[in-house]
């Protein structure tokens, strides 16, 4: 088998769902799958053991971040990635690009690229599709993404086209640049809330035959029900035979809703980002373990949860350690809300395999009311 390849082993008979394998140098990730994110090399709070008890098959880093500190030169000088933070499995890299562009006051864009001043010591970086690819390269990720320009919501619709279009070019440039055969360089479909704009950049990323690709500039703001309307109609106009990944993404109908429409990949910070501010993901609902009802509650999060927290701590000592801002805290969550996000995209694929999606998904899979929204 080829170091990339992507192979459908089941598909949904009343969906666009589908189970596949993405193989990679580093190893297989088993498709549905939510991957955590390592922002700055480690996804906090966790040990590589630790997170590999999660389930967790591929996470990503973030090219930006690294580049600022500690620099890529050290990551390539202790091996790349995968040896810096002795993570041996896969490993993606966001370009940057969301970064960047989120730096509205401090950065200017032309056709080159980005231009901005460093939030850490102030010097002036010239961000480029070149340069994003350049250090990727050396980070050495078994997956990096293409330089993109991500606009804003709202923008306006000429706003919008331009940003679409200019990362189209730059994807060219990221192609050219790109020196390692051993990484695979996805592309990105950008085109705001416009279906219109998105098909036209699904076809022209379509004609590359990369060996992925990803429908970026979601979850900036939109409402779920756009975002859902969004993927539904851009993902069936990827190659079939690649894998799709949704970038941002995280919540329970978010990726079920996105599985339906085709696709693979997932990541978002929601997991450990909720964990360091004392909540729990419970089936889908958050949870604010300093809430009093778990002071005396001595039952796991969640029973059926396999994870290290759940089989061995109650509500009652999360609550306790949140109340204190023990770090232990944010560990234990951690573990068990990357656990229950990798779990649920498990739980879907073993029901594509039976054929039992919609039937078993039926909650998730249909629009947010408010009524639903309240009660999540």
């Amino acid at each position: 088998m080829p170091e990339f390849s992507y192979q459908v082993l089941a598909k949904c008979s009343q969906t666009k769902a589908r189970v596949g394998t993405f193989s990679t140098p580093h190893g297989i990730v088993e498709t549905p799958r939510f991957m955590p994110v390592g922002t700055l090399a480690n996804v906090k709070t966790l040990t590589p053991m630790q997170l590999a008890a999660t389930g967790a098959q591929m996470v990503l880093s973030n090219t930006y971040h690294l580049h600022l500190q500690p620099g890529e030169s050290i990551v390539g000088g202790a091996g790349g990635l995968h040896s810096f933070m002795n993570w041996q499995k896969p490993i993606l890299t966001d370009s940057g690009g969301f970064q960047v562009f989120s730096l509205s006051q401090m950065r200017k864009i032309s056709e080159e690229g980005v231009i901005f001043r460093s939030p850490h010591g102030g010097e002036i970086i010239n961000f480029t599709p070149e340069f994003s690819i350049q250090v990727q390269n050396i980070l050495g990720a078994d997956v990096i993404m293409a330089f993109d320009e991500c606009p804003p919501y709202p923008a306006t619709k000429e706003e919008i086209a331009a940003a679409t279009n200019r990362t189209n070019r730059w994807l060219e440039r990221c192609i050219v640049a790109h020196e390692r055969p051993d990484q695979a360089l996805f592309g990105i479909v950008q085109g705001g809330v416009h279906l219109d704009l998105r098909a036209a950049a699904a076809k022209s990323l379509a004609a590359y035959d990369l060996p992925g690709y990803a429908i970026g500039g979601v979850s900036v703001g939109e409402p779920p029900e756009l975002i859902a309307k969004i993927v539904a109609a851009t993902t069936p106009m990827l190659p079939e035979d690649k894998p799709r990944y949704l970038m941002g993404v995280g919540t329970y109908r978010e990726m079920a809703q996105a599985i339906a429409s085709g696709i693979d990949l997932f990541d978002c910070v929601i997991p450990t980002r909720l964990a360091r501010h004392g909540a729990a993901l419970v089936l889908g609902s958050r949870w604010n373990l300093k809430n009093a009802q778990f002071r005396e509650d001595f039952t796991p999060l969640d029973a059926t949860c396999p994870c290290y927290t759940c089989q061995n701590f109650t509500r009652a000592y999360l609550c306790h350690l949140v109340r204190s801002q023990e770090i232990l805290a944010y560990t234990l969550l951690s573990i068990h809300n990357v656990t229950e996000l990798i779990s649920f995209t498990q739980k879907i694929r073993d029901s594509i395999l039976k054929n039992r999606f919609t039937t078993d998904f039926q909650h998730w899979l249909t629009p947010q009311t408010e009524e639903s929204l309240l009660g999540e």
